[in-house]
């Protein structure tokens, strides 16, 4: 406890009154040329630097203030990860006023709800696909004054704004008074709310978070202590901004670790992204690692059988060298001459392939990855680590790191956070990191936060005697059958996934004599899979009934019961012809799964098992 606190106090002095704004003075002052935000052009990427980008986001904040935003009030954001929105945000925050990005995918009434529910003054969008989703609510946001469109902003409606015509506001008044807007930001304090965001709302709507500027730097700093980071290192954007890992990796990290970010703005895109930017540290949700797995293993499908074999010989070398390198673990010369060996020949010219040749850093986090999954990536010699946290606990608050890691585990606690495992194994943890509550939800908040400062997650987990931790399953999700059993749904679904032609499984059995699984095929990998075996099929949902696609599932479900208990094995299941998305409301937009939607979505194909 006394190294915690020490480790605590050290942080402490160390960000002590840092805000984002002083941060960002410091560092466009001492690397004014570096790199700084780059978005996809015709002819490659335009580039700002640090330098330019400063000057860009002082300029929003005079517009913002000369539009009448007062400090303290929100500005809500919605569009695709691009400059503007990191611009846009931290305009916000100099101007004394509060970044609020709100998911792209949020319907009309919970993007309604967000909005009045922060108080937002001013809203900055994307442009026609954005605004069709606010349209239908523009009634109900009586405190809104302005919403400014990066693209297509209606003419003649004095409501909207162009980005082209509020750049050059705040360019004239940026001019006209620079004290007035240094007075804004210099007025910030450690202590204030840098950004409200909100839960994917995967029960009910959503609810805000308030984050400070202390929260986030020692996020920052926590992250760094354990991971060192690289300095002026390239990553690339694409989780949305109102998931809080991607806020802090590539929002606010990087005014610490001067690194470049490169923003893919479609995530169909990542894979050509990758390969250009090759980025020295990549996070990507399991979903994300998942499809990247499958891709690859349809290429690798393709290749002469010979061909395939080295590759497995060689990932067998580069999985052996991973696992020898977890902590309490000893490598042997045999384990690393295979490895160089291996590494040379084919696993670093495969990582290339996929634009991780110099990677240092890959992490994974929001959900479970499974086991599988994390495999296949150490047989490439990447370590894809397990970090784990919540948006109310400002991101992680336990990690692995490349040089300290368990496969299979979370990690250990971030420097000076208190990590516990209470009695009913529900994960507490406190710290510097814990939001204060959520906005305007006393009774949510009380849940949240006990009298003595504990958070309460809302996972089950343990904690082996290393101080490795595991998150086994969310509290409220757990399943306990008519006969008793507690069972973890994502432990069967991670099982299931394995098999490359399952997307998305979910497993049921809450008050049922057993489980049963609903599945969807890979949309990218099953057409592959079928034409390489002469399938003929105008759809997926055509796909999903043929006798081969179907003897191929039972195979899976069948693989993935061998590795289960008796009680938690699958005895039926159903596969759909539809995939899952954010779009279609089955998975929150960091791509979970929404549980009660799928329950009430699929209910009579649910019961169907049960009474089939």
């Amino acid at each position: 406890m006394a190294d915690v606190l020490d480790v605590q106090a050290e942080i402490a002095d160390l960000i002590a009154g840092r805000t984002v704004c002083e941060q960002l003075r410091q560092l466009a002052e001492r690397h004014p040329e570096a790199p700084a935000y780059s978005d996809p052009a015709e002819d490659g990427w335009a580039t700002l630097s640090y330098g330019q980008a400063r000057r860009r986001i002082l300029e929003i904040a005079a517009g913002l203030a000369a539009l009448g935003l007062e400090p303290g009030e929100a500005v809500a954001l919605m569009m695709i990860n691009r400059s503007e929105h990191v611009l846009a945000d931290l305009g916000a925050v100099h101007a004394g006023g509060v970044g609020c990005t709100i998911y792209s995918t949020f319907a009309p009434d919970q993007i309604a709800f967000v909005v009045n529910d922060v108080a937002a003054r001013y809203a900055v969008i994307g442009g026609p696909a954005e605004l069709a989703r606010w349209e239908p609510v523009l009634g109900e946001l009586t405190g809104l004054r302005r919403i400014i469109m990066l693209d297509g902003a209606p003419s003649g409606d004095e409501r909207f704004m162009a980005w082209d015509d509020f750049l050059a506001l705040g360019r004239e008044r940026l001019e006209a008074d620079p004290a007035a807007v240094d007075a804004r930001w210099q007025a910030v304090t450690a202590d204030d709310t840098l950004t409200v965001l909100y839960t994917s709302g995967t029960t009910g709507m959503p609810k805000g978070v308030p984050l400070s500027h202390a929260n986030v730097f020692y996020e920052v700093e926590a992250t760094d202590k354990l991971t060192r980071l690289p300095f002026q290192g390239t990553q690339i954007s694409y989780l949305t901004y109102a998931h809080i890992a991607e806020r802090v990796l590539s929002l606010y990290l990087p005014l610490v670790k001067v690194s470049h970010v490169y923003f893919c703005t479609d995530l169909a895109n990542l894979g050509s992204t990758l390969g250009q930017v090759r980025p020295m540290m990549f996070f990507g949700v399991p979903r994300v690692w998942e499809k990247m797995m499958a891709r690859l293993l349809a290429v690798l499908a393709t290749q002469p059988e010979e061909r395939q074999q080295a590759v497995r010989q060689a990932m067998a070398a580069g999985r052996a060298y991973v696992e020898a390198g977890q902590y309490g673990r000893t490598s042997t010369p045999e384990i690393e001459a295979a490895y160089q060996e291996a590494d040379k020949a084919v696993l670093a010219p495969v990582r290339g392939l996929i634009g991780f040749d110099r990677a240092e850093w890959t992490a994974t986090g929001a959900a479970p990855l499974p086991p599988e999954v994390q495999n296949f990536y150490a047989g490439l010699g990447l370590k894809v680590i397990d970090v784990y946290g919540m948006t109310e606990t400002t991101g992680a608050f336990t990690g692995n790191s490349p040089s300290c890691y368990r496969l299979g585990t979370v990690g250990r606690a971030e420097p000076g956070v208190e990590v516990r495992i209470a009695e009913d194994g529900e994960i507490l943890t406190r710290s510097p990191l814990n939001t204060s509550g959520y906005l305007n939800r006393p009774e949510a908040t009380a849940d949240l936060l006990d009298d003595d400062g504990w958070l309460h997650t809302g996972d089950i987990g343990s904690v082996d005697e290393d101080g490795f931790y595991r998150v086994v399953d969310r509290k409220k999700e757990l399943i306990i059958t008519s006969g008793g059993e507690n069972i973890s749904p994502a432990g069967i679904e991670n099982h299931l996934k394995e098999h490359q032609l399952v997307g998305q499984a979910l497993a049921f059995g809450d008050n049922r004599p057993y489980p049963v699984a609903v599945l969807t095929l890979d949309g990218e990998v099953a057409p592959g899979w079928a034409q390489a075996r002469g399938i003929t099929f105008g759809s997926l949902a055509e796909l999903a009934e043929h006798p081969e696609v179907l003897k191929e599932v039972e195979a899976a479900i069948e693989a993935a019961n061998a590795k289960l208990a008796r009680v938690q094995q699958v005895k039926k299941w159903a596969l759909l012809g539809v995939e899952w998305t954010a779009e279609t409301e089955e998975l929150t937009p960091s791509l979970k799964l929404k549980r009660r939607i799928i329950h009430a979505k699929y209910a009579d194909i649910i019961e169907g098992l049960y009474s089939g």
